[in-house]
């Protein structure tokens, strides 16, 4: 076990936002675990949480990722097998 925790240095134009403390970093501060990013601008980093949201989205409704059909969910729009 160390006896000293590494702190993570952070280079300067690189932006973070963090999960936990819901704020915009220069740096890594807080735990990767915690945070997304790095983001080039702080504006960027603080539009994380909307940036994944929008992604998210994309990523559901890409019929690449969705091999289910509305028929085999079950969802009443159209006939399937039994």
């Amino acid at each position: 076990m160390a006896l000293f925790k590494k702190r993570q240095v952070g280079k300067p134009g690189e932006w973070y936002y963090c999960l936990v403390h819901k704020k915009v970093e220069e740096g890594p501060e807080c735990p990767a675990k915690d945070r997304f990013g790095p983001y080039t601008t702080r504006e960027e980093a603080a539009h994380a949480m909307e940036t994944a949201q929008e992604r998210n989205l994309e990523w559901q409704n890409d019929p690449k990722w969705n091999d289910r059909t509305r028929e085999e969910e079950g969802d009443g729009t159209g006939t399937a097998a039994p």
